[in-house]
């Protein structure tokens, strides 16, 4: 699998399409996520694949929340993303596009759900961080409803059924994901101004 896109053209892409800071942050975190888990899982050769999906994974949420993954595909047509990728990006949709599953998108299905978990999680953390956070404070947070209630627990669980995995290893493996990204983030954070 390779990308028809540069990752400067999918940033360009995914900015021109969501302006909320928590949304850039959000893409930019799926993306590095994944190019760990790509690295990981024995697939570094498609890295730049991985992480590029994971970048444009919610192009149409910012501005059609109600149409996300039916929207995505017309917005990326139009900017020339090969229908390969198209369908990669929309796997994630919660069961709205998903029907076949290569790894590559059951991570993107586990992954997308949780780093908005670990992410406000570390948000609650004095240090702001995910750098001191275990394993155990993310299942403390994934048992607690009321928090970050919009993360959707089930598909998490989902994402590590697909995947074949004990949940503990989804929560271990994509917290070590964000701390090896964490500063990276934050710089191109402040770099893009946002």
């Amino acid at each position: 699998m390779t990308s028809n896109l540069t990752r400067e053209e999918a940033l360009e892409l995914l900015r021109k399409y969501n302006q909320e800071p928590f949304h850039i942050q959000h893409g930019l975190t799926v993306e590095k996520t994944m190019r760990w888990f790509a690295n990981e899982l024995g697939y570094g050769d498609e890295a730049d694949y991985w992480a590029i999906t994971g970048l444009l994974h919610d192009i149409d949420f910012e501005q059609y929340p109600e149409e996300h993954c039916v929207k995505a595909p017309e917005l990326l047509r139009e900017a020339g993303v090969g229908e390969d990728m198209i369908h990669s990006i929309c796997s994630h949709g919660y069961g709205i596009c998903c029907d076949v599953e290569p790894e590559m998108e059951k991570v993107l299905f586990a992954a997308d759900e949780l780093t908005g978990l670990i992410g406000a999680a570390a948000l609650m953390r004095p240090s702001k961080s995910v750098q001191d956070m275990e394993v155990s404070s993310v299942k403390k947070k994934f048992k607690d409803k009321r928090f970050a209630a919009g993360c959707s627990r089930d598909i998490i669980r989902e994402g590590a059924q697909r995947l074949g995995w004990e949940l503990n290893d989804l929560f271990e493996k994509t917290l070590k994901a964000m701390q090896s990204c964490e500063d990276e983030i934050r710089e191109e954070m402040e770099a893009l101004a946002l």
